[in-house]
């Protein structure tokens, strides 16, 4: 098992008519969300558990009929063990 979550955000550029087989792909792929879709641009949000997974998601979608490119917007790794911790958030100037 790997031990790290890889966040990324891509953005998509692809024809009209391209949108309906991206989110088909996408709805296949449990990694992948369409966070935001406007006339010929998608941001798709991938959350994978090896940065070579992300690029085969990438690679794939460049594939698809109609698609233009994809470009890497946004990437995190992140060890899996701090995503359990507890996180506090000191406020100051907040009455309790």
């Amino acid at each position: 098992m790997n031990h790290e979550l890889h966040i990324s955000s891509l953005l998509v550029q692809h024809r009209t008519e391209a949108l309906p087989t991206l989110r088909s792909f996408i709805e296949t792929c449990a990694e992948l969300e369409l966070a935001l879709n406007e006339g010929t641009r998608s941001v798709v949000l991938c959350e994978t558990d090896h940065q070579r997974a992300t690029m085969d998601h990438i690679d794939a979608m460049q594939a698809l009929p109609g698609v233009l490119s994809v470009s890497l917007i946004y990437h995190h790794a992140e060890p899996r063990q701090a995503l359990d911790q507890t996180v506090s958030v000191a406020l100051r100037g907040v009455a309790a």
